[in-house]
């Protein structure tokens, strides 16, 4: 027995490493068809800022990053333009994000003014009080807007579809560290979802994992990519990452070590259901944006 006991614990402390690590979702990172037209539609009409701007001509792409506060301390989204392409195929996985306002009501004539689609008119959820709207930007991605009092992190969720919530939980809690926050069953419309986080919902980004009954796997497509999520330790991350994906699945596609030329060192895997999340060095991110001046 003790041999046993001994020989579970170096895996019971790596499984602790998450738990203590200083994790933060960083961003989320997605293709668009026009870089301009996303960027004033964001700017315009969610009233997003943005932060910074870069074109890779050796490598045919630009990136844009834009969120309602410094990368520092706020989640923002990284959106990506890739030379030539104009359009993508977002998939039926990917669910939409979500965007936190005083006025529900107010921004959605906003983005009606800027040419929005809005999908779903501002009003109460069924049998609740919660004032929500959907609307599609100029690539199709969804938003959810929801009325909510002031807070820190306006961007406040990733919705993402999932084909087994319960092994979902157990990765994101297991391999990421984040904290099961609540769950919302809806045997009416045939759907269980779960949100996960690093810290209460109204005070940070969190990830919206949705089960919908008898529905096993989802399209990815090639335009939504992954969330980035900081860490202090890329190489002890992955070695979690690593061992709960052989009894969870998902696989890493990256192994830790720094990406060429920026040295800043990241981590990338695929959850169960093959979404991508990117693992990065907090230290070396918050380099990484000293240098953008």
């Amino acid at each position: 027995m003790a041999e046993e006991a001994k020989a579970v614990t170096p895996n019971a402390e790596l499984l602790e490493w998450p738990k203590k690590d200083k994790r933060r979702m960083l961003h989320a990172v997605y293709r668009v068809g026009d870089l301009d037209r996303t960027i004033k539609f964001y700017t315009e009409g969610f009233g997003m800022k943005l932060l910074r701007q870069r074109d890779i001509p050796e490598e045919k792409y630009s990136n844009a990053f834009l969120g309602f506060g410094p990368e520092e301390s706020n989640f923002v989204v990284e959106l990506t333009y890739n030379y030539g392409v104009t359009s993508y195929d977002i998939g039926t996985g990917f669910g939409h994000f979500a965007i936190a306002t005083e006025d529900v009501y107010k921004l959605v004539e906003k983005l009606r003014a800027v040419g929005g689609n809005i999908t779903r008119e501002p009003g109460p959820v069924k049998g609740g009080t919660s004032v929500i709207a959907f609307v599609k930007d100029p690539d199709g991605y969804i938003f959810e807007l929801i009325q909510r009092g002031p807070t820190p992190e306006p961007l406040c969720q990733v919705m993402l579809r999932v084909g087994d919530l319960g092994r979902s939980i157990k990765f994101y809690e297991k391999a990421l560290g984040m904290k099961l926050l609540r769950t919302i069953d809806r045997p009416e419309h045939k759907y269980t979802l779960a949100m996960m986080g690093y810290d209460d919902e109204y005070k940070t980004t969190v990830m919206e994992l949705t089960y919908n009954y008898g529905v096993t796997e989802y399209t990815k497509g090639n335009a939504y990519a992954q969330v980035a999520i900081g860490t202090d330790d890329v190489y002890k991350s992955a070695e979690v990452v690593n061992f709960v994906t052989q009894e969870l699945g998902g696989k890493i596609t990256r192994q830790p070590g720094p990406i060429p030329g920026l040295n800043t060192k990241i981590t990338s895997f695929l959850d169960p259901d093959g979404w991508k999340t990117v693992l990065v060095d907090n230290e070396d991110f918050l380099k990484e944006l000293n240098k953008k001046d």
